[in-house]
């Protein structure tokens, strides 16, 4: 993540009244309820894995029929001019929240996610790290993700928000660059509904490697090491134990990986080498706690890198460019 600060408000609006017209003509079976099952909060997919009503970042994506029967979302979506994930409507119902909680699953380690509230009050309130923010309507806005944050609706209404997810562009980052250090990158814009205008929509095609690259690997475990070993109440002794396992792991793996690259001779080998470490986590979420977020480290291994590192299910659609 390359913010500095929780959040960024971005120099684009929209017309939130016309995006609400949108929301409004879908049907009520659009909206799915929580993968989790979090009461009170529910999503229409927008952009999703082969345009399908389906969560998940593993796999093409692919407009739904939904954001392509809502023309002005569509440009909202496409006006990035970004390479785009997984996105959606998202709901917070009258009273709900979003319980504080850190994204570190492998999908957060290289995208962001652009905020467009459509409907809220500024009795809704997005907390992250240390700071707190109300969204209006209409705006456009940035969050670290990696930092505790949590959403409280207080209001009477539903809050709605459009969701874009991205990996961004040198373009992109560019500009958040400017805009961090306090300088114009691009004069603020209102971008209204534009009837001849024909979207460009590019989705992500390859959200993950069959293999993880070890260099990939290498610097997700440099990052977390250097972040567990910044907190000064961790056991030295624990983190030499898990900076050896872990770099074990990654040099083991750049040597199978230059042995066998996606052929699949080399998966056995390389699941060994992902149980192998598994099995050698000690017991325990929190045996070491990042410096940043306060996250234990075996979750954060699980998700960012042992559950992330081997998909060989995408092996040909990877190598052919075919789905």
């Amino acid at each position: 993540m390359e913010l500095d600060r929780p959040f960024l408000q971005l120099p684009y609006t929209f017309d939130a009244s016309a995006l609400h017209d949108e929301v409004a003509a879908l049907e009520g079976e659009s909206w799915l309820p929580h993968p989790s099952g979090l009461e009170g909060n529910s999503a229409v997919p927008l952009v999703s894995i082969n345009g399908v009503a389906k969560d998940g970042f593993d796999g093409a994506m692919a407009p739904t029929p939904w954001l392509l029967q809502s023309p002005y979302m569509l440009q909202v979506v496409a006006s990035f001019k970004e390479v785009v994930a997984r996105s959606r409507l998202m709901r917070l119902a009258p009273g709900a929240v979003v319980q504080e909680h850190v994204d570190f699953n492998y999908h957060w380690y290289s995208r962001v996610r652009i905020h467009v509230p459509i409907v809220t009050d500024p009795a809704v309130r997005f907390f992250c790290g240390p700071e707190e923010v109300h969204m209006a309507a209409g705006e456009s806005w940035l969050f670290d993700s990696w930092q505790r944050h949590r959403v409280i609706n207080n209001s009477s209404q539903d809050r709605i928000h459009l969701v874009i997810d991205i990996a961004g562009s040198a373009n992109f980052w560019r500009e958040v660059r400017q805009l961090q250090r306090g300088k114009a990158a691009v004069p603020a814009q209102a971008i209204a509904f534009d009837s001849g205008e024909q979207p460009q929509l590019v989705t992500e095609q390859f959200p993950c490697a069959p293999i993880m690259a070890p260099g990939e690997m290498s610097a997700i475990v440099a990052e977390l090491m250097a972040d567990c070993t910044a907190n000064a109440d961790n056991d030295r002794e624990i983190l030499e134990y898990y900076h050896d396992l872990l770099f074990d792991l990654v040099h083991d793996w750049r040597q199978q990986w230059s042995l066998y690259g996606f052929a699949p001779e080399g998966i056995t080998g390389f699941q060994k080498l992902l149980a192998r470490t598994r099995s050698a986590l000690k017991q325990g979420p929190r045996v070491l706690v990042t410096s940043s977020n306060n996250v234990g480290i075996n979750p954060v291994i699980m998700q960012r890198i042992l559950g992330a590192a081997l998909q060989p299910h995408r092996a040909e659609e990877f190598a052919t460019g075919r789905s």
